[in-house]
């Protein structure tokens, strides 16, 4: 990984976090809305039941492999929810997240909340250094169009999710994964009550063959495209995509791709974090930095060793 410049260490000496938002933007950033955590879980679990109606109403390939894809991202949406309610960062209850979270949110992608919270804290705490539990996933990027190539192969002919699966089988148990079992059967007994019940592998394809390749596209955009991951400022460690409609919809629910604004606020729902870029934007707090990516077609473009990003205006 290259190291900036003299020039782009000097800047990032220019503004600190403290000069850029208030206190009190902060207040109000930091705020919960029920309502408005609400209409993200509902607008999830909306898209994953309109891809089921759909492909059960008209089924043909295209409304199928539609639905399918649709309910990839979801997959990832639901995890997000769940992430997000590790950090309390979601309902004004906390014992609300707890329950979303949990059996709403993560039952169906069998994640456990409190286990979840416990692993992924250290990834916020050691951030920029090598005890980073997530630094796998991306310590090797940028890597070689080829290798790339390879990876969402991988991710796509389903060798990924057929392995995560069967660990997620092989470590099975009972009195651990009985809300993964649950949701299963009641997803499969809901879709046989339509009169689809061939309709439930859709859910299977989604996870084997469309949310690992979504899951790797996102964890690049996070930190495998930034300018130097052993530094701890999280504009030098951590990237955000401001991502176009379709993106948002299919490959990064429920503002992930916000994911700076988040490493230096997790206690800000995620429903505040485009607000809080705009704020850091338009104050000139990204200037000279290379942790904005417009759009994950230029995500991958970063990813490509050879390909230097070139510095990027902030929104």
């Amino acid at each position: 990984m290259d190291h900036l410049s003299g020039a782009e260490q000097g800047m990032s000496t220019t503004m600190k976090l403290s000069e850029a938002v208030t206190k009190e933007e902060l207040r109000e950033l930091r705020k919960k809305s029920d309502l408005r955590a609400l209409a993200t879980l509902s607008w999830n679990w909306g898209l994953i039941i309109a891809a089921f109606a759909i492909a059960i109403i008209w089924p043909n390939p295209l409304t199928i492999l539609a639905g399918i894809i649709i309910l990839g991202g979801r997959q990832l949406g639901l995890g997000i929810i769940n992430h997000d309610c590790a950090h309390h960062a979601f309902f004004k209850s906390a014992k609300v997240d707890e329950f979303v979270g949990h059996y709403l949110a993560g039952a169906p992608m069998n994640i456990s909340l409190p286990a979840y919270r416990a692993y992924h804290l250290k990834h916020h705490k050691y951030a920029g250094t090598p005890d980073d539990p997530d630094i796998i996933f991306v310590k090797y990027y940028p890597v070689s169009k080829d290798s790339l190539r390879r990876k969402f192969i991988r991710d796509l002919t389903g060798q990924t999710g057929f392995r995560d699966t069967l660990r997620k089988i092989r470590n099975f148990r009972l009195s651990r994964n009985w809300p993964w079992l649950t949701f299963h059967i009641l997803l499969l007994g809901t879709l046989t009550a339509a009169g689809a019940p061939w309709a439930y592998l859709m859910w299977w394809a989604a996870e084997l063959f469309v949310y690992p390749a979504i899951v790797r596209l996102r964890q690049i955009g996070e930190h495998g495209t930034v300018a130097d991951r052993s530094q701890l400022d999280p504009r030098l460690n951590t990237g955000t995509t401001i991502a176009p409609f379709w993106q948002r919809v299919l490959i990064a629910p429920n503002d992930v791709n916000y994911h700076l604004e988040h490493h230096m606020f997790a206690s800000i729902p995620p429903y505040r974090l485009k607000r809080l870029h705009q704020l850091l934007s338009s104050r000139g707090y990204y200037d000279g930095y290379q942790c904005i990516s417009r759009g994950y077609g230029q995500v991958l473009s970063r990813a490509v060793r050879g390909d230097e990003p070139g510095m990027v205006p902030a929104e």
